[in-house]
């Protein structure tokens, strides 16, 4: 059986929206594309680094694909050699552009088809972007972790994080790095149901 691990840039107000550029996805008139870019230090680098350096394939949702497939196979340096490396399962109506390598398209009935994927063999599934994906895999209970980076800013608009249908869930911190930008990193486990 393989993890889902969803890897999510979010503001203190849980907004997920185009955190790594001005027009990565202005939908719904979002303005602030771009957002996570001034917190990254080596810190935080660096633990992007450890955790992309591991075995993994990717999980994303077509507007995500869209981004990453003309921009990552043009790219050097860690986080390129992983993602085109990765096998890339698109969750998507049409046909992904195929110029990425290793693309396979996830269709139909998405969350059997979800639920086949992670029971099946292979490496874990890593989840970047891909909000209505998120959602999705948060309101069926298929996500195994949640890798959170959480930077020291309010958005006040856009795609957030945790959407209206995300089932009760008991979450256990795994690991956690603060940055001296402020940036925290918390991993999480989960952890069964909620406890009252």
């Amino acid at each position: 059986m393989r993890k889902i691990v969803v890897i999510t840039m979010v503001s203190l107000d849980g907004v997920m929206q185009s955190p790594g550029a001005k027009e990565e996805d202005t939908s719904s008139g979002f303005t602030l594309g771009g957002w996570s870019m001034p917190y990254w230090d080596e810190v935080g680098l660096a633990v992007m680094d450890r955790q992309i350096g591991q075995p993994f394939d990717l999980l994303l949702g077509r507007k995500t694909y869209d981004v990453f497939a003309p921009y990552w196979p043009k790219q050097t340096g860690t986080i390129a050699t992983a993602f085109n490396k990765a096998t890339k399962y698109v969750v998507t109506g049409e046909e992904p552009d195929p110029n990425w390598d290793k693309t396979v398209r996830i269709h139909g009935d998405v969350v059997a088809a979800l639920r086949k994927l992670k029971a099946g063999d292979g490496p874990m599934l890593q989840v970047h972007g891909s909000g209505r994906l998120v959602q999705t895999l948060l309101a069926e209970d298929l996500v195994d972790e949640l890798w959170l980076r959480t930077f020291p800013l309010t958005l006040g608009s856009g795609q957030r994080l945790w959407e209206e249908g995300v089932r009760p869930a008991a979450w256990k911190l795994t690991e956690s790095v603060v940055t001296p930008k402020g940036l925290i990193l918390a991993s999480y486990v989960r952890d069964g149901d909620v406890k009252i």
